[in-house]
């Protein structure tokens, strides 16, 4: 039997965002119904709202959350009610030439809930990758449900769902970081910030952060950066290369999503050298860089999609490297609000003010 919740729709491009009434439909085969208690306020979020993604309005907003399995449709068996889990927005399928190839992180054929949230006069709504989660309760794929330790903080657990998962994995999965590598980090939001956390774990020996603001260099720093770079001021590659002997950096990561700061990362690199690009551009972005650059400096170019991640093996390891003490992920959450906050949220996103606003329900 179908059920009404509250929830977080943006109804059209650049409109404000408002709570409304929102149906969840019973679960069907392959689907869960989802008990919301946290979800991260996302750059992607604002994204959709502005248009920046497609123009399938109204949007059911938020994706980057945890909550508690209500119920699950025929055919569910990985996940049962009752079950502490983490939404993710790549349910790997299993079948498609990447999973067959033993590459699951890179599944070609992802999918979502099938049956449709709507607004009480019918109106179908979009859920922002997927998931919907600004809302009490929300309704995906099953396979989008990755069961972790329920003793976690659910707002620490629901960032792993995108932006805190993307910079660790763009470090450890895509970046290959390794001990003893000197690594520069361009764009020290959250994404940048956890690409941080993810090279000092992965053991690097050098961790160059690159920001125009200098608030966020000093909890880039705070987050275990070795060296900060004010951009603003100073010639981001020259300070890199300086800071690596004249070199370059083994991998830079650009965590912004512009051509600007993707053409500083490709020319602060070291010979040989990665660049990886985790910040989402937008679609009318171009980049042009001399072919005879790009073949004669060698190395790497790529893109993380989603930190490279695989959800049931990447998230409960992350959880409990956080327990262990070895991570702070609490360290990314600045404040916990409601969901009548959102709009404010991206306001105080926009303005720099946070790495992170939490919706808890």
């Amino acid at each position: 039997m179908s059920q009404q919740v509250q929830g977080v729709v943006a109804p059209g491009k650049n409109e404000a965002v408002r709570v409304e009434t929102i149906v969840i439909p019973d679960p069907g085969p392959g689907e869960a119904v989802v008990k919301i208690q946290a979800c991260g306020v996302c750059h992607t979020d604002l994204h959709y709202k502005q248009g920046g993604i497609n123009d399938d309005y109204p949007f059911l907003l938020g994706h980057e959350a945890s909550g508690v399995v209500e119920s699950v449709g025929d055919g569910v068996t990985d996940v049962a009610p009752g079950d502490f889990v983490i939404l993710n927005w790549r349910a790997v399928c299993g079948s498609c030439r990447a999973c067959l190839r033993g590459r699951p992180w890179y599944c070609f054929n992802t999918h979502n809930a099938k049956r449709k949230m709507t607004l009480t006069d019918g109106t179908e709504l979009s859920p922002a990758l997927g998931i919907g989660a600004f809302a009490e309760k929300t309704l995906v794929a099953a396979g989008q449900c990755t069961k972790v330790d329920p003793a976690v903080s659910p707002a620490v657990a629901g960032l792993l769902g995108c932006g805190v998962m993307a910079g660790i994995g763009a470090a450890i999965n895509t970046g290959n970081v390794g001990r003893g590598d000197s690594v520069a980090v361009i764009g020290c939001g959250g994404v940048g910030d956890a690409a941080v956390v993810g090279s000092r774990l992965a053991g690097a020996a050098r961790i160059i952060a690159v920001d125009i603001d200098d608030r966020k260099l000093a909890t880039a720093k705070a987050m275990g950066a070795t060296h900060i770079v004010n951009s603003r001021s100073t010639d981001a590659v020259e300070a890199i290369r300086e800071l690596t002997g004249g070199f370059g950096a083994d991998v830079v990561i650009e965590a912004v999503g512009r051509p600007e700061t993707y053409e500083q990362a490709f020319y602060a690199r070291d010979l040989a050298g990665t660049v990886v690009l985790v910040g989402v551009p937008t679609p009318e972005m171009k980049l042009e860089l001399p072919l005879l650059d790009v073949f004669g400096r060698g190395g790497s170019l790529k893109s993380s999609w989603y930190g490279d991640c695989l959800p049931s093996r990447d998230f409960p390891m992350l959880i409990d490297l956080h327990q262990q003490g070895r991570i702070d992920l609490g360290a990314f959450v600045t404040e916990t609000i409601g969901l009548g906050d959102v709009e404010k949220a991206f306001a105080r996103m926009h303005e720099g003010d946070v790495l992170r606003s939490v919706v808890t329900l």
